[in-house]
Parts: C-alpha cells; structure tokens; sequence
C-alpha cells in the first residue's frame, strides 16, 4: 500500500513522533507505515488522514496485488 505520509508531514511540519503521539501509536509504526512494511488497519488510516485533513484516499493508495 503506498502512502503520501512523509510528504504530508513536511507539509505541517511534523516528526513520525509527533504524528505518533497524534494518532496514539509508537513512532516505530509510523516508520513501518511510511516504508510500506506494514499496512495500517482502517481506523489507524482515517485517523492519520484526520491529522492531515485529507481523506484515506488522499493518503493511502491499493498497490496491484494489495
């Protein structure tokens, strides 16, 4: 699943800390989620797309095979 995650956080110039912290998760998550080895459950997406003010769609997008 590919992700505009780094992108939007230098838009608001946030850390995968800070993003962390937000959506209450560890900023080893974050990293994971950014690198495209893990896949973040629903609530997990729509809560990081909250903090970017975009909708899932925006941020997350299906790869072929996902």
């Amino acid at each position: 699943m590919k992700n505009t995650i780094r992108i939007e956080r230098a838009v608001l110039n946030i850390s995968q800390a800070e993003l962390a912290d937000r959506v209450q998760v560890t900023r080893q998550t974050i990293n994971a989620i950014e690198l495209e080895k893990y896949a973040p459950s629903a609530v997990l997406a729509m809560k990081i797309a909250r903090v970017f003010g975009k909708k899932v769609e925006e941020v997350f997008e299906l790869e072929e095979g996902d």
